[in-house]
């Protein structure tokens, strides 16, 4: 009984001794949107709001499908392309709009950790969109990270009946 007890005293400050790596189980970055009016309130988008990307392979891919009533939406941003172009879609009663939106970027490695997989935080340096349901875009916080609470922009789109 006295040779377990030091065995199992030396088990236990091993199974002590090793820390546990928190990865992120999603390593991609994701910006957010505030959407404000015309007025320059902050604002509910009424119309029905798609938007959709292109892949690196060439298909398209719908990243918010026909969502109405929103104040905001968050968009993932790519791992390894300069610019990130997003296509909108604005669909009111009785029209349908597209604009098309550009965020340039720079991208900076993140290391989380050997265990982890790759991830790389952004910085934004300018955005353009076209102008038919969408006003303009500014650029609120510049640095795109894990952290969900930031705004990292404010969308502005037009009146619309």
């Amino acid at each position: 009984m006295r040779k377990i007890i030091p065995v199992i005293a030396a088990a236990l400050l091993v199974v002590s001794a090793c820390s546990s790596i928190d990865c992120p189980l999603n390593n991609l970055v994701y910006t957010s949107y505030d959407i404000y009016g015309a007025d320059g309130r902050r604002d509910t988008l009424r119309d029905t709001l798609t938007i959709s990307t292109n892949r690196s392979d060439g298909s398209d891919s719908v990243l918010i499908n026909r969502d109405t009533r929103i104040t905001g939406f968050s968009l993932p941003m790519s791992l390894s392309h300069p610019q990130d172009v997003f296509f909108v879609e604005v669909k009111g009663e009785n029209s349908i709009t597209y604009d098309t939106l550009t965020v340039s970027k720079e991208d900076q490695p993140h290391f989380e950790s050997v265990d982890c997989g790759p991830s790389f935080f952004h910085t934004i340096t300018a955005v353009e969109c076209t102008d038919n349901a969408v006003d303009s875009v500014v650029i609120n916080n510049p640095n795109v990270d894990y952290d969900t609470s930031k705004k990292h922009f404010r969308i502005y789109f037009k009146h619309r009946d």
